[in-house]
């Protein structure tokens, strides 16, 4: 075999490698912005299952309120986490009147922590009120 078949063949083997490889070369930008999604975590993950489970019953999925009913037959208007007072009331009013209830609320000292209480409160703010 003379060296230019040799260098020929050595070429054409090569060419055959790289186009037979399979599979993306890298990540496009599509692909490193579903890894970044898939791999971030919902720091708010805690707070929206402790609200859905044990607040949504009564003040919304959406966090708007309105009429409730009781198991008991008890009538409640369950103010909105949206707007009027619950935007005026400092933090320390919420973790008060989730820790104590009142007004038809229950209390849930003894079913949640206090680090629970204060990340539903700091939930509410960021998924009802923007802040």
């Amino acid at each position: 075999m003379t060296r230019f078949q040799l260098l020929a063949l050595c070429t054409l083997a090569i060419c055959l490698i790289a186009g037979c490889k399979t599979g993306p070369t890298g990540t496009t930008p599509a692909n490193e912005n579903r890894t970044a999604a898939q791999s971030t975590p919902d720091q708010w993950a805690a707070a929206r299952a402790t609200f859905a489970k044990d607040c949504q019953s009564c003040h919304g999925a959406n966090g708007t309120g309105g009429p409730v009913k009781l198991d008991d037959g008890t009538r409640l208007k369950v103010p909105s986490l949206r707007e009027g007072h619950a935007l005026r009331h400092p933090d320390a009013d919420f973790v008060k009147q989730i820790t104590k209830g009142g007004d038809g609320m229950p209390a849930f000292e003894k079913k949640l922590t206090p680090e629970q209480i204060n990340d539903i409160v700091k939930f509410i703010r960021h998924e009802f009120q923007g802040k």
